[in-house]
């Protein structure tokens, strides 16, 4: 699936200022009328500079095109059809209780303030492929689930539940109390990865490109693992590292 097959359009100043306030949905860009103006089109321009979202400046006609004729009033944003799950129904589903969770087993993936939209595609593409049950991620500092994230999970976004949440420490204290052991992975770590005891409910928690875990995530992970590094590099890349530890996580699972 191509992920220019997979998207929409949302036309007018309030619907798309709505979208991006609301920010669940992978809004690829925003375009704006070159000689719009308003209050509503400032409030716009901020939103989605907030949420990193690109704006273009186009002429009307390009406008008229991409809304088919309907009235835009000087907004158009290009939409993916993927919506961010609550993180509370998105665990009930996967296993409501506590019983279920130790029964299961589930997998997830929680991923702290990865901002490239080609590498969140890569882990959705890797995290698909190891069988993980859902994914968490932040609401802010995150990058968006964009027509590029899409790409490059080559069409698994939709597979795979993903919630998002303003608090990811209180998230992790909450998949411990439903039953999940949190490992997060931090490259300084004392435990490799393969010493780790991944056959029981795991929750896997990887940190930002260039800063890995914020400290408060850490801190509220059970155990921080590493991924050992016998060649000359000092990092992987964190689709690479997500691919690894997921993997690792699934292999008493099959």
């Amino acid at each position: 699936m191509d992920a220019s097959d997979d998207t929409s359009t949302l036309i007018g100043r309030e619907p798309v200022l709505e979208a991006l306030e609301r920010d669940d949905l992978g809004i690829e860009k925003v375009m704006l009328d070159q000689d719009a103006s308003g209050s509503k089109i400032g409030a716009i321009r901020s939103a989605a500079s907030e949420r990193g979202t690109p704006v273009q400046y186009v002429p009307a006609t390009r406008l008229r095109h991409e809304a088919e004729g309907a009235a835009h009033q000087g907004v158009v944003a290009i939409t993916a059809p993927i919506r961010y799950r609550e993180v509370d129904e998105m665990l009930s589903e996967i296993a409501p209780t506590w019983d279920a969770v130790q029964t299961t087993q589930p997998m997830l993936l929680v991923v702290d303030r990865v901002t490239d939209p080609r590498n969140f595609g890569a882990i959705l593409r890797s995290a698909v492929a190891a069988g993980t049950d859902g994914v968490i991620v932040p609401t802010r500092e995150m990058a968006p689930l964009n027509a590029a994230a899409i790409k490059a999970s080559a069409g698994t976004a939709p597979r795979i539940p993903i919630a998002r949440s303003e608090d990811l420490p209180r998230v992790l204290t909450q998949l411990k109390e439903r039953g999940y052991f949190v490992y997060g992975a931090e490259g300084t770590a004392d435990t490799p990865l393969w010493e780790a005891d991944w056959d029981r409910p795991v929750a896997v928690v990887l940190g930002s490109e260039g800063e890995g875990l914020a400290p408060k995530v850490a801190d509220a992970c059970d155990a921080l693992v590493s991924i050992p590094m016998r060649g000359p590099a000092e990092s992987l890349n964190v689709s690479v590292a997500a691919g690894l530890l997921l993997f690792t996580a699934a292999r008493p699972r099959t």
